[in-house]
């Protein structure tokens, strides 16, 4: 992850922990714990950057088959419930395989800079009404909010 440094301790941890708890009040939205089968399997969902939201999606590595379905349910809720007109990605210019995000419908739109760092970012943009009734009635992963 671009932007912890190599000092990732406990203290900073739960700062982290913390000032993204802090996000849920004056935004109504901010990242979630990703819980499936009762286990937990990451964490992430959206978090608002400069006047957009951003989507992030971090798993243990022994749950990487499950992120499909859990970032299917985040966009669910972005584009239904919370009635976003879009939402960011942030990769770091080092990250090559891009095309998952591509398939997925996200557009490149350029670089930008983020607390000293360069990222490249990409956007979706919300599905019409008419594909946004599609994934009605799956099974959903449970994402809980700070």
């Amino acid at each position: 992850m671009p932007l912890l440094s190599d000092t990732f301790d406990e203290a900073n941890c739960d700062a982290f922990i913390a000032d993204k708890e802090t996000l849920w009040s004056p935004y109504g939205y901010g990242p979630w714990a990703f819980i499936v089968d009762g286990n937990f399997v990451g964490w992430g969902g959206l978090q608002p950057e400069n006047g957009d939201a951003d989507i992030a999606l971090v798993l243990h590595p022994k749950s990487w088959g499950m992120g499909k379905p859990i970032y299917d349910e985040i966009i669910k809720r972005a584009f239904g419930a919370m009635g976003l007109e879009s939402v960011t990605a942030l990769l770091p210019l080092t990250r090559r395989h891009v095309k998952g995000l591509q398939r997925l419908g996200f557009e490149r739109e350029g670089d930008v800079e983020y607390l000293g760092e360069r990222f490249i970012r990409y956007r979706l943009h919300a599905p019409s009404k008419s594909m946004r009734r599609r994934g009605a009635g799956r099974n959903r992963p449970h994402l809980v909010s700070g």
